[in-house]
């Protein structure tokens, strides 16, 4: 499982439904919230409140991203598509796309938290 540290559950909820994880709708108001996407992998959203009910002393780290995330986006238009869509719908391009030396359509956005969100895509041969 992939936990991340929320400041506004509604907010990094629908930041991570753009990406197509499918998230129940109720769970905006949670305090914690966790899906099994497709792969099997758990994915996990706890607010601030939450992690300080167990650790008061709880500070989100300093100096950069907390956590970075990949999402493969199917082909190269995809990463520019979903790109596109994500900051449309108010969140931080930090790198548009790119055709990166390692072979993949790249791009970079920020979700709600400031954590880096990576979309990517082989490009063809």
């Amino acid at each position: 499982m992939i936990g991340l540290t929320v400041t506004d559950m509604a907010a990094a909820l629908a930041f991570y439904r753009l990406l197509g994880i499918d998230i129940p709708a109720d769970a905006d108001s949670q305090p914690h919230v966790d899906v099994v996407l497709p792969s099997g992998l758990r994915l996990a959203w706890d607010t601030v409140e939450t992690i300080r009910s167990f650790d008061p002393q709880w500070q989100p780290p300093t100096g950069g991203s907390r956590v970075a995330l990949a999402f493969d986006c199917g082909e190269p238009a995809g990463v520019d598509k979903v790109y596109a869509e994500l900051v449309a719908a108010g969140h931080h391009g930090h790198k548009a796309p790119w055709d990166a030396f390692w072979g993949q359509r790249y791009a970079i956005v920020h979700d709600p938290d400031g954590n880096g969100v990576d979309l990517f895509a082989s490009l063809p041969a």
